[in-house]
């Protein structure tokens, strides 16, 4: 059975599914950086949701517009005609990420921060790289179809043990008074890249997806 990655440059999803030996593809509109171009489709996300066959398919669509950082840019009393190109922008952003729901695939998720998606569209579940042994704070919404949530032990009990790592500490607190984690000193403060780099899905996330949805789907 095949399963779709869409919006995955990194491969790390993919690689976790293809360990799995599931026929998994990433596909974006860049080149991948996973190392596996053999398994990478260069082009539309949105064409392979709606004619290539999948029985599954995680979807990372941009979050740029649709989360909540840089809020304060859509105020169009401050911000003018650049604010109206950034609710343009979100519109767009939603449409894809509601195109990539509608997909004609039976298994399906969609992972974004929690932002404007979820005014009208709660999320199924809300997940931090930590849950599953990541030891950083990266708050995520994960839309559920035909999929359970995922499931994590932040603490040994008597029916599983533990998954998480120790939940992180704000090493410091910026000017503006909001607290400053690990995580957001290796992605740095460059735009173009920290865009990238925190698209990015934690190996713990990848490998949880891969082993527990992975047991709805048939090797092909």
């Amino acid at each position: 059975m095949k399963i779709l990655i869409a919006c995955e440059e990194s491969q790390a999803v993919c690689i976790a599914f293809r360990n799995l030996e599931f026929e998994a593809y990433s596909c974006d509109i860049q080149e991948c950086s996973g190392g596996h171009p053999e398994w990478h489709i260069k082009g539309d996300a949105l064409t392979e949701a709606y004619g290539g066959g999948y029985e599954m398919m995680i979807a990372h669509p941009p979050c740029t517009y649709l989360s909540n950082a840089g809020a304060t840019f859509f105020d169009f009393d401050k911000y003018g005609n650049d604010a109206l190109q950034r609710w343009h922008n979100r519109f767009e952003g939603a449409e894809f990420f509601m195109k990539l729901w509608l997909a004609p695939i039976k298994h399906i998720c969609i992972e974004n921060p929690i932002g404007f998606m979820n005014h009208f569209m709660p999320c199924n579940q809300i997940i931090h790289p930590w849950y599953f042994g990541d030891e950083h704070k990266k708050r995520t919404g994960i839309w559920l179809k035909n999929l359970p949530k995922l499931t994590y032990a932040l603490n040994d009990n008597l029916f599983e043990l533990q998954t998480a790592s120790s939940e992180p500490k704000p090493i410091f607190i910026d000017k503006s008074g909001k607290a400053r984690y690990f995580t957001d000193t290796i992605y740095g403060f460059d735009r173009e890249k920290s865009r990238k780099e925190r698209s990015k899905t934690f190996q713990g996330i990848a490998n949880a997806m891969a082993e527990q949805w992975s047991k709805l789907l048939t090797k092909s």
